[in-house]
């Protein structure tokens, strides 16, 4: 229902059908086309708009003379369906879309999402799990010979063997289970091209064996030259150590200009090559590929179903740059955009801008100027672009790189020019910015802070600390929690100096690898500290190709090999989630065993330091009683009363024994479409050439309003009123 109504809000697709790309016979006919040179199957519905990345790919190959049409969310039940435009001269382009599928379907405690915000009307169930392997499949059965490219996020992560949280197993790569010929991974506007030109050409695609940022399979390595062979998938199935190995060598690889070519060996003498990234685009390759002719909406035929949802959230928003060298170890776009930050020109998006003034829906305001990370603006350091990323080493991490360079003046000043625009109202930054990059700039006058303050912010500043236990922190390659309190006391002052009452908003996540219930139970003194009840909390998700996923699987850091604890059973997930929500009535059974395994009933009593009272609230513990003895005074009936009184004990009863899975009822996500809420991606997800943003697997539900700031001065928080106060998160779509 929520997906629908942001659909709605996004309001009717204003252009004709001739600004898109076909999606049906009668369309491509109009054109003129008789055999398309490619078709372009999407497990999203059709959106003509460069925040979604099949968008971005068919209109770059457009842009280069080729035909190609689109089939959105085929029935995979029906061969026909992918058969629309008959077989493409060239081949087929294949990709989930925007999101990797499972993620878009199952929460983190792998309850089925019911609404999809990429699908019109925001409806359920348009697309199936591993939606890129299930149409490879139907169209290797459809068309014998004809080659087929794996594109996209699902793709790009699955590129070799990985592991799979929803079947808790190892997949093989997934050239070995869709039937493909190759893979185009990462960012692929270059592979892409390289491929069409190379097939156009004449070329078998048996013998494309040499495009950088592709993935194919051979049965000879005679051929392949300057490779690293990576364990074979018997090792990696067979021992967990040969499985860090291998991803700690995919990781050092993960470089456009280091990167090893790498083959990963399967049995019957197949395999695997992954040849190194391509080179991420320039800036004029980037200002060109956001000036093609995008409609800049969804396609016409959804207007009946209120559009499709994901547009709202993106429709007013510019990417600013690509790629990230933050490397949260719970993001995926280290092996997807890669670490070198690129950027779009100051001309390329004032002009789209312009371009949004002029739109009919637009109110003045720009959503967002980003990327995966807003403030990011260039390379961290000069040698990136000419030696490549340190294998080594981290440019943020726990401490900056002696080398980084931390300059927010380009930013400021596209912010300045933005705002400056007749027409705009305000320019918010919403899509995150990295707080350790913005103290590690030099300048004396925190010029970015102070105006991100008072010209970018709307009360709430959300950024991911994600954790304050310093272990945690480190894993999870972030800053210690005394880079945030710094962040959060230099926003608190500069709000003082320019008159504003606005407060940073922290993004948390419980059960990430290296968090026991120690440091479970100092996140929970600090949201105590902080004197409200955060609801913008997430319990990690290990998604395809992530270092804290290779961790959750193997129990150690690939990076340094050494053994991590990992939070593996739902009910211990529950427990450090319910710390963190511990205000809310229905936590009151597991925060009480956390704190008793945790050896910490010293905040069990009545003090201010408490986190909860050593009985349990009496609202709740008279919820069911109470109802249903109303009920029965209602009737007039005693006998009905007693029973009540019975089936209420009872109930009473079967809720103190299902409290362990309390907490993974609650834990139910938002809809996969907002990266931020899926927003919430912090799989960071993203299509193979799309907006590109971090998006965070996020369970998430609206803000606090009203609470202090929580600026990290450690002040104690008024006593919980017998843990009353109402908390939590609101139900996952």
């Amino acid at each position: 229902m929520r997906a629908a109504n942001a659909a709605r809000k996004a309001g009717a697709s204003a252009a004709p059908l001739s600004a898109f790309l076909p999606t049906t016979r009668a369309e491509a006919d109009a054109r003129g086309w008789g055999q398309l040179d490619f078709v372009y199957v999407s497990g999203d519905a059709y959106v003509d708009h460069p925040s979604f990345g099949p968008a971005i790919i068919t209109r770059v190959l457009e842009s280069h003379g080729y035909k190609v049409g689109i089939i959105a969310q085929p029935d995979w039940n029906d061969p026909a369906s992918v058969a629309v435009f008959g077989e493409p001269r060239l081949g087929f382009l294949v990709s989930a879309g925007n999101m990797d599928s499972m993620v878009n379907h199952y929460t983190v405690n792998k309850k089925r999402r019911h609404e999809d915000a990429y699908t019109p009307g925001g409806e359920g169930g348009k697309r199936p799990n591993h939606a890129a392997v299930v149409y490879s499949n139907l169209i290797r059965r459809t068309f014998k010979k004809t080659p087929i490219i794996l594109g996209g996020i699902e793709a790009s992560l699955r590129r070799l063997a990985h592991y799979d949280y929803w079947s808790d197993s190892l997949k093989r790569s997934i050239l070995m289970d869709s039937g493909a010929d190759l893979v185009s991974y990462g960012m692929g506007e270059r592979s892409i091209v390289e491929i069409a030109d190379a097939l156009n050409a004449g070329l078998a695609v048996s013998d494309l064996t040499f495009i950088p940022g592709t993935v194919y399979k051979t049965r000879s390595l005679e051929h392949v030259v300057d490779y690293v062979m990576l364990p074979s998938w018997d090792e990696v199935s067979s021992s967990k150590r040969a499985f860090a190995e291998s991803f700690a060598e995919q990781y050092r690889a993960s470089d456009p200009i280091t990167g090893k070519r790498l083959v990963e060996a399967y049995p019957h003498d197949v395999y695997v090559v992954q040849n190194p990234p391509a080179l991420p685009l320039t800036t004029a390759e980037m200002d060109a590929v956001y000036r093609l002719p995008y409609a800049r909406t969804w396609h016409p035929s959804y207007d009946a179903a209120g559009g499709v949802p994901a547009l709202a959230e993106v429709k007013f928003s510019l990417t600013s740059c690509r790629g990230c060298f933050g490397e949260c170890s719970f993001c995926a776009l280290t092996f997807h955009q890669g670490r070198i930050v690129t950027a779009r020109s100051q001309e390329s998006l004032l002009d789209e801008a312009r371009l949004m003034i002029e739109d009919p829906d637009f109110k003045g305001y720009i959503s967002d100027v980003g990327g995966p990370t807003a403030n990011f603006r260039a390379p961290a350091c000069a040698k990136q672009l000419k030696a490549g990323a340190c294998t080594d080493k981290r440019c943020l991490g726990t401490s900056p790189c002696k080398a980084l360079r931390a300059d927010h003046r380009d930013y400021v000043g596209l912010l300045r020019k933005l705002r400056k625009l007749p027409g705009v109202k305000k320019v918010f930054v919403r899509s995150g910015i990295r707080f350790d990059y913005v103290l590690a700039d030099p300048d004396p006058k925190q010029t970015f802070l102070r105006e991100l303050t008072e010209h970018h912010v709307s009360g709430q500043l959300r950024v991911a600390p994600e954790h304050v236990s310093d272990p945690v922190l480190a894993a999870m390659g972030k800053p210690p929690r005394a880079v945030y309190d710094r962040f959060c006391q230099a926003f608190e002052d500069i709000n003082r100096e320019v008159g504003k009452k606005q407060y940073v908003v922290p993004y948390l996540m419980s059960s990430h690898p290296g968090s026991t219930l120690k440091e479970a139970v100092e996140l929970a003194e600090y949201v105590r500290d902080m004197g409200f009840n955060p609801e913008q909390v997430q319990d990690f998700y290990p998604t395809p190709s992530t270092v804290s996923t290779c961790m959750y699987y193997t129990g150690l850091d690939p990076l340094t090999m050494e053994e991590i604890y990992v939070p593996r059973t739902p009910h211990e997930k529950a427990l450090q989630r319910a710390l963190i929500q511990y205000r809310n009535p229905a936590n009151y059974d597991l925060v009480r065993e956390a704190l008793v395994k945790a050896g910490r009933t010293d905040l069990i009593g009545w003090d201010e330091k408490a986190l909860i009272r050593p009985k349990r609230p009496k609202a709740q513990d008279g919820a069911g009683e109470g109802e249903r003895g109303s009920r029965a005074k209602s009737g007039g009936a005693r006998k009905r009363a007693g029973a009540g009184k019975r089936s209420g004990a009872a109930a009473e009863r079967g809720a103190n024994a299902t409290s362990g899975r309390a907490g993974d009822r609650r834990a139910k996500g938002s809809s996969a479409a907002s990266e931020r809420g899926a927003k919430e991606s912090r799989q960071t997800e993203r299509p193979a050439a799309g907006k590109g943003r971090k998006r965070d697997q996020r369970d998430t539900a609206p803000a606090a309003k009203g609470f202090p700031s929580p600026a990290c001065s450690q002040r104690p928080g008024k006593p919980p009123k017998a843990n009353g106060r109402k908390g939590g998160i609101r139900k996952g779509r």
